[in-house]
């Protein structure tokens, strides 16, 4: 079996998903995993499919044939898994929303040699002032001599009001 990794956007639209499973099944092929969401009327995702080596070209060409529905997909093969030489953190942040935000947090994990596995971020207003306040969750890799506080610091070290976090996660 060859695994594929798709990227799937298009507008947001019922049947949809199920457009997409039919033609990775139509190939024999086998849904592995999916992150899927809608945002601001588009329809995202990302899922891996393992597909019969022999059915490999006909579903890639069958999958950019869903352009004629305005469903545009990205093909990759599957990467290799990385090695245990890390420890998994769940993060939880929340600070001010102002631009540049991301950018500052996702420099600050790059250059600590952090991989965000999974993130999910989001502005939504203060309870009391209605001010824009930003939130993030996150799976993060942390290499083994990395420690929690050291992180912790370096992050809250990019803004004054920034609340950071950090839960060690036992593997799934």
């Amino acid at each position: 079996m060859d695994h594929l990794v798709l990227t799937v956007i298009a507008p947001d639209q019922p049947g949809l998903v199920e457009r997409i499973a039919q033609v990775v099944a139509g190939h024999g092929g086998n849904w592995l995993e999916s992150r899927m969401s809608r945002m601001a009327g588009q329809f995202a995702g990302i899922l891996r499919v393992a597909v019969p080596a022999e059915a490999h070209d006909e579903l890639v060409e069958s999958l950019q044939e869903l352009k004629a529905f305005d469903i545009r997909v990205l093909v990759a093969h599957s990467g290799i898994e990385p090695s245990c030489n890390w420890k998994p953190i769940h993060l939880d942040l929340v600070g001010n929303d102002r631009p540049g935000i991301m950018r500052d947090i996702s420099r600050q994990l790059a250059d600590l040699g952090v991989n965000v596995e999974r993130l999910t971020t989001e502005v939504l207003p203060a309870p009391m002032s209605s001010e824009p306040l930003f939130h993030a969750e996150a799976l993060l890799a942390l290499p083994l001599t990395l420690s929690l506080d050291t992180l912790q610091c370096k992050l809250e070290s990019l803004a004054d009001d920034l609340m950071v976090e950090l839960v060690l996660r036992p593997e799934d």
